[in-house]
């Protein structure tokens, strides 16, 4: 199996995407909320949606740990699930997979605890909640990290940051919500 950069090399490499509003549209996520906790509580759901992304083409599996962070676990009372939900996330993903010629991606997002007027304080907060997704990430053999919807480019590059620390590629993903980021920075410059 050729990774992410000899694919990319090749051709356009799709990936799947959408989970979190696919799920949500099929009953399995709350509006609001929208922790992936689908993954523990109705993981078939997840495993068929992977199913059908890598039956539509998709080459990248990517593991729903969208908002399975810590501060957001913390909030609806399911921290104690952070680290099993990480885990059995990327595991659904590794199964549907090797059923095709698709990689597996761990997966981080924004988390609503970036401060730019408290870069150092809150940037220490995040850094550490990406450190220990991407470190289950890689334990369960992701071959690539997806740290995607940042609005704030300081935050996009802690996480870079802590996948870089993982020997991993990376893909970073940007919010766009205006023409620049809520730091202030062109997309094309972040």
């Amino acid at each position: 199996m050729r990774g992410i950069r000899e694919r990319l090399d090749r051709d356009v490499v799709v990936g799947a995407e959408g989970y979190l509003f696919e799920l949500e549209r099929r009953g399995y996520v709350k509006a609001g909320p929208f922790v992936p906790e689908v993954v523990l509580d109705f993981p078939e759901a997840v495993r068929e949606l992977h199913r059908e992304m890598l039956r539509a083409g998709a080459e990248v599996m990517v593991a729903f740990t969208y908002y399975g962070h810590r501060d957001k676990l913390r909030a609806i009372g399911r921290e104690d699930d952070l680290e099993p939900l990480n885990r059995h996330a990327l595991r659904l993903a590794r199964e549907v997979a090797s059923e095709g010629d698709a990689l597996v991606a761990g997966n981080i997002c924004n988390t609503w605890v970036y401060d730019p007027d408290a870069p150092e304080t809150s940037g220490d907060a995040v850094r550490e909640m990406y450190r220990e997704q991407v470190q289950w990430a890689v334990e369960e053999g992701a071959e690539l990290i997806i740290s995607e919807t940042h609005d704030y480019l300081g935050e996009a590059l802690i996480s870079l940051e802590a996948i870089q620390e993982s020997g991993l590629p990376s893909v970073i993903t940007f919010a766009s919500t205006d023409e620049v980021t809520i730091d202030g920075y062109a997309y094309d410059e972040a």
